[in-house]
């Protein structure tokens, strides 16, 4: 039996480092912590900043801590078509020849030459549960979940182990759109041939087989 995988919904949001946000919004501030999120260390700040592009713009988009090494903004591709900038598919982190944005916030206002993605869906866990999952870090997925008429795969799902990692799926608003947004969905990781090839009949042969992937 399979780890049913949560799956949760990452809106759009800002991960900041220092000298940005010593000009949005003053040296003398700091992050104000609002809420714990699900994985350990990252909370959601009562901080908000302006996201604007060349044809549209977003206000109050929630600022994430704590403070990272550059600042990277994440969005849906539903939301880089209304900023008017192209939708660039990375890992967190991975910012290099991604396009920009303006950022402004209670002090002042930034522009980035790059810094603007839209993550790549993901699968947070912990060591122990790769062993268990039989995947490795950077290994690339198939998810499947259940959905009330909206069940689907997910394909090209990279898993990405550290100790201190919550299971947990990351997907954008207009992934979890497409299954329906159910309260607390879960999934079950398919790796299969390598996660780069889906193959039905393939997979239709190992669950006759007696394999259970839920």
């Amino acid at each position: 039996m399979g780890l049913a995988i949560p799956i949760e919904t990452s809106a759009r949001h800002i991960h900041l480092c220092r000298e940005d946000f010593n000009i949005l919004f003053g040296e003398d501030r700091d992050l104000t912590f609002k809420a714990e999120l699900s994985q350990p260390g990252q909370y959601v700040c009562k901080e908000r900043v302006a996201v604007r592009g060349p044809k549209g713009s977003f206000e109050k988009v929630a600022v994430l801590g704590p403070f990272r090494n550059e600042t990277q903004v994440e969005i849906s591709m539903t939301d880089s078509r209304k900023l008017g900038i192209p939708g660039v598919i990375r890992q967190s982190g991975d910012t290099v020849g991604t396009p920009g944005c303006v950022l402004e916030g209670s002090n002042g206002s930034i522009e980035l030459d790059h810094g603007v993605i839209v993550a790549k869906r993901h699968i947070h866990m912990t060591p122990v549960q790769a062993i268990q999952l039989n995947v490795k870090d950077n290994d690339e997925v198939f998810v499947i979940m259940e959905s009330f008429e909206r069940s689907l795969i997910f394909a090209d799902v990279v898993v990405r182990v550290n100790p201190n990692f919550a299971l947990a799926m990351h997907v954008d608003t207009d992934e979890a759109n497409a299954f329906a947004n159910d309260n607390h969905p879960t999934g079950a990781l398919l790796k299969l041939f390598g996660g780069r090839t889906y193959n039905l009949q393939k997979w239709a042969e190992e669950v006759q087989n007696g394999i259970n992937r839920f």
